[in-house]
């Protein structure tokens, strides 16, 4: 039984890691890189949390953290595709500013340096006697969906050219700078709901750390799959399993201390994983390098 609800707790952690993974993926197949996500997730969480806190309509709510993602992804994208600037210290300039807004609003809306009230939630489906939020099977349905996109269609394959050799690509009449900033704003998005999910649908409400490094284990999911969305469910699942483990045994410890070493497993984990695949994955050759039209 304990395996039982280990393996069923995990879906929960992976949506969010599967969601920024596959949009990274996306993203980096034409080229940009974007470490931002950690930022997405939590500006995306509080401005969900906002519109569901204030309007109690959680689709809207949904649609608003999209939006967020999709504004993320424009601004990263006009930056490193167009203005050519450092796509690293554009990522780390988000995740500053979003830590830092997130506490802000926390302060002027609710007066609390913490979390926020609890706000309206995704309804969840009940499956074997077990509630499972539906944008768990819809972030599934994203991933494979993606991966057919990339390796199965025309467009797909002029998104890759422009990661592997985008000088061919535009000799082949593909425009490097509109795919390469649309494939940012589509990542970005994909981000996004995966920060929505860690408001409105698993935690109920935002806290200025919901996103507790979520991010970056997806960046490490992303050289994992070896940028396979298809892969990258396996890996997010495993990370996912670490994070259930962690939660699952912090609830059960009898010793308070030992929690704080349980919260460790999921970033021990990623370490663990990153060390022993990140150095066999091929990246995009023209990975994070800016284009320049001759």
């Amino acid at each position: 039984m304990f395996v039982a609800d280990l393996l069923i707790m995990a879906l929960t952690p992976m949506v969010p890691l599967l969601l920024g993974a596959v949009g990274e993926i996306i993203t980096e197949r034409a080229g940009v890189v974007n470490i931002g996500i950690e930022g997405i997730f939590l500006l995306s969480a509080l401005t969900s949390a906002v519109v569901s806190f204030y309007t109690g309509n959680v689709t809207l709510a949904i649609l608003v953290g999209l939006a967020t993602g999709a504004v993320v992804g424009v601004l990263h994208g006009i930056i490193s595709v167009y203005l050519r600037g450092d796509q690293i210290v554009s990522g780390v300039g988000l995740n500053l500013f979003a830590y830092g807004i997130g506490v802000i609003t926390l302060i002027t809306l609710w007066n609390t340096f913490g979390n926020s009230p609890p706000v309206k939630t995704v309804p969840k489906i009940s499956i074997a006697g077990r509630p499972i939020s539906p944008l768990t099977f819809i972030t599934i349905a994203i991933a494979i969906a993606a991966w057919y996109f990339l390796f199965k269609t025309n467009a797909g394959l002029r998104l890759r050219a422009c990661g592997e050799d985008p000088r061919a690509a535009e000799a082949m009449g593909v425009n490097i700078m509109r795919v390469r900033f649309l494939a940012t704003i589509l990542g970005a998005t994909l981000a996004g709901l995966g920060g929505v999910y860690l408001s409105v649908d698993w935690v109920g409400q935002f806290t200025k750390e919901i996103s507790a490094g979520r991010g970056f284990i997806a960046l490490a999911n992303v050289a994992f799959s070896n940028w396979n969305p298809l892969l990258a469910i396996i890996g997010a699942y495993i990370f996912g399993f670490f994070d259930a483990s962690a939660i699952y045994l912090s609830i059960t410890s009898a010793q308070p201390i030992l929690t704080y070493l349980f919260k460790a497993i999921p970033y021990l984990g990623t370490l663990a994983v990153a060390a022993i695949f990140v150095g066999r994955a091929r990246i995009p050759a023209a990975l994070g390098k800016p284009y320049i039209k001759e």
